[in-house]
Formats: structure tokens, C-alpha cells, sequence
């Protein structure tokens, strides 16, 4: 089987750490030729530091990080450390990695990656606010379309979201960002809140995790566990003990999808982002009826195997 090229655009944040993790792992499968970083769960300098942390524990120096954007294209920049804390990475010890990004470029290092691959064979995995790749499709719109697919975290429908009563965090935090990606004419692929409310991570997930021993598991299965602990998390659900639904696993979704495509079930739609009204900023619309969308520019993500996800995490932080 030929390795996915890949690269990763990102947060971190303690559900990107998770991602992250998994892909770092997945040394059969991904072909990782970066890490792009943007301001988001926390700043940019965090988010930065963060993935390069995260890459010193996976081993995997091999792989670049580039820093991106610090803000989003024309709003001020929205953390979320209320549910990151403040280093972006929970209560794990947000010391300076051995090796820093090789550059600060993100958008550059994107364009550059691209043209040199030939069409149709890169994939691009997203799970922060689309700023940097919003960025690279006004800077080079036919470069982005030479992507194979775009898999990307963000949006809500059934669901509602998790900012405000219709938005979704990645989409509140930069919406005209996410509005230009939608409209770009790239082969979308969307994780929203739908989707990834249906993967939780457990106690049991964190305990099963955490008896795999390697210093990779034990750096996520203490996101995953800081996340069950959280305030928000523990009101999400109607059982005696509370810790036993578990914390949604939005990032790792996008990586699982890749590695195991069959786990998911997707529905063609039309999406389309609100940037003017400030009640629903950020309130993705997902259309499946092809007479009223007009035409699908996307395909959602409906249905997914928490257990399938669950198994490739075991395997790949192994």
C-alpha cells in the first residue's frame, strides 16, 4: 500500500495533540511532508510551540513545522484556553522543544509543496480555523485545486454548536476564512460536530490508551483525560458517571478518515458560512437537497465508528 502524502494544518490545542499524535504514528500510511500551524485554541507562538513539542515526543524530527498566520483574515484573533488551558495543551508541561519551526512561512512552504507534487496527489488535513488556507487560495487558487482532497474539522448541523447556539468553534473563530474554502472548488471533505460528537474518548479509551506505555500514548491519553474533566464535558451528558460518555474527539476524526475511509459514512451538500450577522457568525447552513443547494460543493460527514477510531489510536500510538 503507497503512503498518503500528507500535510497538516493545525491548533494545538489538546484534540490537535491527539490528531497529531495519530499521524505522527501512522508511519505505514502517512507520508507527512509538514505541519502548517495558525492561531487559534491558543496564539500562534503557542500553537507553533505545541506541534513542535508534540513532534519531539512522537520522534519524528523528520517532519517540518512551519508557522502560518497569527490572526484571522479581518477579525481579532478568539482562543479557546478555556478548553485547551493556557499553554494550549492542558496540564502537560508546555516546556521549549530541542527543534523549532524551519521557517514562518507557512503559506509559502504550502505553495511550494504543492506545485512541486504532481496534481492530484497531496492531501491537505485541517483542524483549526482555515486562515492559512484561506490565505494560500487567495494567493494561489489553482494551487489549491491541484490538492487530491481537503479533510477538515468544522461546522455544525444536527448537532448546534459548541460557541454559540449554531456555530462551531474552528468556524466561529474565522468565518470568512472557512466562506472562501467552501467556495473554492476543492474536493471537501467536513468533520463537523455531527460527526465527531459520536467519538468520545471514555475513561476506558484513556485507560487503554494509557497501558500502551509509549510517551506518545501517555501524551494523549492525558488530553483525552483533561478534556473529560472539563467543566463543559461533564454537563454533556446524562450519566450517573459522568466521566464514563466522554469528551468528543473532533481533530483525531480528520486523521482516522484517512487512515480508515470505511469507518465513515458521507453525504453530499451545499455548505455556506454566515459572516454578516453577528447572531449567527459562523453558522454553517449544510444542504443535502441538490434542488434547493443548486450544486454540492462539499460532502459531510453523517455517520462515524467510534471503535474504529479507537483501534487505530491503540495501534498507531503503540
Amino acid at each position: 500500500m503507497s503512503l498518503i502524502p500528507l500535510i497538516l494544518d493545525c491548533d494545538p490545542g489538546v484534540d490537535d495533540a491527539v490528531a497529531l499524535a495519530l499521524a505522527f504514528g501512522a508511519r505505514d500510511r502517512l507520508y507527512l511532508l509538514g505541519i502548517t500551524t495558525t492561531a487559534g485554541n491558543v496564539a500562534l507562538a503557542k500553537t507553533t510551540r505545541n506541534a513542535c513539542l508534540i513532534r519531539e515526543v512522537a520522534g519524528r524530527q523528520d517532519v517540518p513545522v512551519h508557522a502560518g498566520l497569527a490572526k484571522p483574515l479581518v477579525r481579532a484573533p478568539i482562543s479557546a484556553d478555556d478548553f485547551h488551558g493556557p499553554e494550549g495543551l492542558g496540564h502537560y508541561p508546555s516546556i521549549e522543544p530541542i527543534l523549532g519551526p524551519a521557517s514562518s512561512d507557512a503559506i509559502n512552504f504550502l505553495i511550494q509543496t504543492i506545485n512541486s507534487a504532481p496534481p492530484n496527489t497531496i492531501r491537505l488535513a485541517v483542524t483549526g480555523p482555515m486562515t492559512n488556507i484561506a490565505a494560500l487560495i487567495q494567493s494561489a487558487p489553482e494551487t489549491a485545486r491541484r490538492l487530491q482532497q481537503i479533510v477538515l474539522m468544522g461546522g455544525a448541523r444536527r448537532e448546534g454548536g459548541n460557541i454559540t447556539a449554531s456555530a462551531e468553534y474552528n468556524i466561529y473563530a474565522d468565518p470568512e476564512a472557512a466562506d472562501i474554502v467552501f467556495k473554492s472548488g476543492c474536493n471537501l471533505i467536513i468533520f463537523g460536530l455531527d460527526a465527531t460528537h459520536q467519538v468520545r474518548g471514555t475513561r476506558a479509551w484513556v485507560d487503554a490508551i494509557t497501558a500502551l506505555g509509549t510517551p506518545i500514548a501517555k501524551l494523549a491519553a492525558e488530553m483525552l483525560a483533561f478534556s473529560n474533566a472539563l467543566p463543559a464535558n461533564l454537563m454533556d451528558t446524562a450519566e450517573p458517571d459522568q466521566l464514563a460518555t466522554g469528551a468528543p474527539l473532533h481533530d483525531p476524526c480528520v486523521i482516522a478518515y484517512l487512515l480508515a475511509p470505511e469507518a465513515f459514512q458521507l453525504r453530499p451538500c451545499r455548505i455556506d458560512v454566515e459572516t454578516e450577522s453577528q447572531l449567527t457568525r459562523g453558522h454553517t447552513a449544510v444542504e443535502f437537497r441538490e434542488t434547493v443547494a443548486g450544486a454540492f460543493n462539499a460532502n459531510w460527514v453523517s455517520k462515524a465508528d467510534a471503535e474504529a477510531v479507537l483501534s487505530l489510536l491503540l495501534r498507531y500510538l503503540a
